[in-house]
């Protein structure tokens, strides 16, 4: 009875990860399909990351205001205008350039630059007095930098403007995080997913309207545009349905188990965007390059997690140990925050206005999903677009 009992947790823990890995890079896959010219042809980033910000706020706002499932917090014009307002346009500004990248360049390059986020977080946090300056730390972040230079070097179809959207993307996104980290920690206000929704999704909305408005606007002439409802209502419906995979994978499973299958599902998303699309061709050099940087993303959440162990009293017995761990555990997964730039995962802006990690869903253009826990700051999953 007691195995059963113990077995079917840790069976919807798993199916719970399989269903992350899957939405994300499902919705990863389906994005850069629908942007792609060589497929469904909508060259649009901009307009598809706000259909899906407007999609995610209208729900949000169904589910607070019409059937109250959740309460709304208590929301203050001070913190809107100091906190929700920055974060949302450095957020919009992650999903724009990250979105944009999928017209560059491959699914499996942007996902072996997203190994930059940890390197990105950190500088952000160090210029912000957030981190101090650590030689350990500063060495694993230059191993990353090795790897993802040696990656985009052994890169067939190296795409510099693409590059640099999506480089731009992961340091905006970085930077988020960050006054994240020091604007609402500040103020002691933690969001679940429907709420984030709620208060970021129409605040992002706005500040995407002004970069539409200036460069697609204008080429978007109706005649010569595809627009087909059930296409981009799937595509936002992926994009929510990421969101609350996420926020079910963080409340049942602590930080270190949710960046091993960030990695997994990276792997996954590599090989097959590789098979959906022929035209996305790896290396050698690829992997070698990829395989370093992961080397370093491992290095520093092993240090992170050995900092955190460190910081309890050795006087603790095992039980008290236990106990402590256990309670940042679940500290850390009630802080709910995205994965994204990568995610892009970016189609989840669930959890951005709380604590963070720095691994982005940025996979859902929604939002990267992401969190800057108690073991230190590495990508979710890149995510979600």
């Amino acid at each position: 009875m007691q195995g059963k009992m113990i077995s079917k947790p840790l069976l919807m823990t798993y199916l719970y990860l399989l269903i992350y890995i899957i939405l994300s890079s499902g919705v990863i896959l389906y994005n850069k399909w629908v942007l792609s010219p060589k497929y469904f042809n909508f060259p649009f980033p901009i307009t598809l990351t706000m259909i899906h910000m407007g999609f995610s706020g209208a729900v949000a706002f169904f589910l607070i205001r019409v059937l109250k499932v959740v309460a709304p917090v208590k929301m203050t014009f001070e913190i809107y205008a100091t906190c929700v307002i920055p974060i949302s346009a450095f957020f919009a500004a992650s999903l724009w350039f990250g979105n944009t990248a999928f017209l560059h360049i491959s699914v499996a390059f942007i996902q072996m630059l997203k190994a930059l986020m940890p390197v990105a977080t950190f500088c952000m946090a160090v210029l912000c007095g957030t981190d101090k300056l650590r030689c350990d730390v500063f060495s694993n972040m230059v191993l990353v930098s090795i790897g993802v230079v040696i990656s985009s070097y052994g890169e067939i179809h190296f795409n510099v403007i693409g590059t640099l959207y999506q480089v731009t993307g992961i340091f905006a996104e970085a930077l988020r995080l960050v006054l994240t980290q020091v604007l609402l920690q500040k103020k002691g206000l933690t969001l679940n997913p429907i709420t984030s929704l709620y208060y970021i999704a129409p605040c992002s909305f706005v500040f995407l309207f002004i970069p539409w408005y200036l460069l697609e606007q204008p080429e978007m002439e109706v005649p010569q545009i595809q627009f087909n409802f059930w296409i981009f209502f799937s595509n936002a419906l992926c994009a929510l349905a990421l969101n609350f995979s996420i926020f079910l994978v963080i409340g049942r499973t602590g930080a270190v188990t949710i960046r091993v299958a960030g990695v997994l599902k990276d792997w996954i998303l590599i090989a097959l965007s590789t098979v959906v699309f022929p035209e996305s061709i790896i290396t050698g050099l690829n992997i070698v390059g990829y395989a370093i940087a992961l080397c370093g993303v491992v290095m520093y959440n092993y240090i992170k997690v050995k900092d955190v162990r460190a910081s309890q009293a050795p006087s603790d017995g095992i039980v008290e140990r236990m106990a402590k761990d256990w309670k940042l555990e679940k500290k850390s997964s009630d802080i709910y925050v995205p994965n994204s730039n990568d995610d892009n995962d970016r189609g989840s802006i669930a959890g951005s206005l709380s604590g963070s990690d720095s691994k982005v869903d940025e996979e859902a253009p929604l939002i990267s999903t992401s969190r800057l826990s108690h073991i230190g700051r590495t990508q979710l999953g890149g995510h979600a677009i």
